[in-house]
């Protein structure tokens, strides 16, 4: 497969990387937190809207595919956030093969 070519200068978005934690609260009851591993640029291209059906509600979905610098220690249990807008990863890939960079299409989760 030949190399693809990225531009490395439209890496230019930085994101955090996050990680979810369970931890139990005073209670007992478990808790979700979502921690920091790590600060990466990228690049963000919207790919398509519409509206997923939960139950009886449509909520309005946006994805997303995002290109970083390949990271051996990402997975689709973990999440990107630029600000108050969090992208939860569905799938990666490496787009040629070569270790280079890392493609993400991500779901951006409405607030």
């Amino acid at each position: 497969m030949p190399a693809l070519f990225i531009d490395p200068g439209s890496l230019s978005r930085e994101l955090l990387l996050e990680k979810s934690t369970i931890t139990a609260d005073d209670t007992g009851e478990l808790v979700e937190n979502w921690v920091e591993i790590a600060s990466v640029w990228a690049q963000i291209e919207p790919m398509e809207s519409g509206l997923r059906i939960l139950g009886e509600q449509g909520l309005p979905e946006i994805t997303h595919r995002i290109t970083l610098r390949m990271r051996s220690d990402i997975a689709s249990t973990m999440r990107l956030r630029k600000g108050l807008r969090i992208f939860q990863i569905l799938t990666l890939h490496d787009p040629d093969d070569s270790g280079r960079y890392l493609v993400c299409r991500v779901r951006e989760e409405s607030r």
